[in-house]
């Protein structure tokens, strides 16, 4: 039987319909305005302290303000409020800086250097195609004075901090040796780092070590991988050991060819939403391989490391990496500084995130640091096994 209702009944119920979604929406409405309110007052009030603050710094401070340094400090401080070890700001000057590490350069002379127990700095290296190269600088040398400045009376941090400098500029150096001092003056240049070297080892097995993953790692990556493969590698190790990570394009570029075609890992962002972050094409180098890792070991080193496990490439040797999952953006501001701030989790399109956590591997090592190299020679030992099988 159909029923039938009548035209009033049915506005009745088509006005209270519209009533009810009225309530439902000035309600939700309502919540959405108080909750504005109240950050706008939160916000307010934070602003409010700060302007009382800045007042009363100007009225009574006992010394000249550098507004660029205050500004810069306020902005630091605001990033450092949000208690994330990995976020930070970065001033003008220290964004130039985190560029040009970024980019696997950086300007100095080439010297590694330590605090000798005379008072003086002790030279421990020196680079290749450095400015100092060629010089006639030996390892071993003394560092008495950078530009006439005695190093005993401003210390190691400040005699450092003075060899630092601009691209094109010049520093003199007084070097001691056998107890006699000469000058010797350089000029500041770019220099690349290199963050990836490898070699043959016994039964053709390849090892490659990754220091870091900065934009020239894939070229360097490449050139050492088909070096190794060109003279006949049978497997693979790479060391990973006190890599701390770099930058994601850089990893993507070193593991495509070593991983099959598809989605490697992804990151999920504040709002739900999922991004691929590493994808490989379809040429895959097929032979086995081993990870050494440790503790230092983290972020994009370690989404190498999960990457290659997880996709079934490669075991893990030595110990439970860091635990570094999530992923900073660095956004330029309009006065030359920048703010790297953690934006995302991340995870292979296999496993679940590992950030607090770490990888556990396979065989884990302890690294004794009695001059044997245990994790190495337990990779060699995983590697060859898996080459004999």
């Amino acid at each position: 039987m159909n029923k039938k209702i009548t035209l009033g009944l049915a506005l009745s119920l088509i006005a209270i319909a519209s009533a009810v979604t009225f309530i439902l929406t000035s309600f939700f409405t309502l919540q959405s305005f108080n909750k504005k309110v109240v950050d706008v007052n939160e916000k307010a009030k934070k602003y409010s302290s700060l302007q009382v603050l800045d007042s009363f710094v100007r009225e009574n401070y006992y010394g000249d303000i550098d507004e660029t340094e205050l500004s810069d400090g306020i902005l630091k401080g605001y990033v450092a409020g949000l208690d994330d070890k990995y976020s930070r700001y970065l001033s003008a000057e220290e964004y130039i800086s985190e560029k040009t590490d970024n980019a696997g350069e950086f300007v100095g002379l080439g010297l590694t250097l330590a605090a000798d127990e005379s008072g003086y700095v002790r030279i421990v290296d020196i680079q290749q195609d450095s400015p100092a190269a060629d010089s006639g600088l030996r390892p071993g040398d003394i560092i008495t004075r950078v530009d006439g400045v005695d190093v005993m009376n401003i210390g190691f941090a400040s005699a450092l901090e003075a060899m630092q400098g601009t691209e094109g500029s010049s520093v003199t150096l007084t070097i001691r040796r056998d107890g006699v001092d000469t000058e010797y003056t350089f000029t500041r240049r770019s220099i690349e780092v290199t963050t990836v070297t490898g070699e043959m080892l016994a039964n053709y097995v390849g090892y490659i070590r990754i220091e870091s993953f900065k934009q020239n790692t894939p070229q360097q990556f490449m050139e050492v991988l088909e070096r190794l493969t060109t003279n006949g590698a049978k497997a693979m190790i790479f060391d990973l050991r006190g890599n701390t990570g770099g930058l994601l394009s850089a990893l993507e570029e070193c593991l495509d060819p070593l991983l099959p075609e598809g989605v490697i890992a992804t990151a999920e962002y504040k709002d739900g939403h999922t991004e691929t972050i590493v994808y490989s094409d379809p040429n895959e180098l097929s032979m086995p391989m081993v990870i050494i890792v440790n503790e230092k070991t983290a972020s994009a080193a370690e989404l190498f490391a999960a990457s290659l496990r997880d996709f079934g490439k490669a075991e893990l040797v030595g110990m439970t990496t860091y635990g570094k999952g999530v992923m900073q953006e660095t956004t330029e501001f309009e006065n030359g500084g920048a703010v790297i701030l953690t934006v995302a989790e991340y995870s292979t399109s296999v496993s679940d995130c590992y950030d607090g956590v770490g990888l556990t591997p396979e065989y884990q090592v302890e690294d004794t640091g009695e001059g044997v190299d245990d994790q190495l020679n337990k990779a060699i030992e995983v590697v060859t096994n898996q080459l004999n099988q």
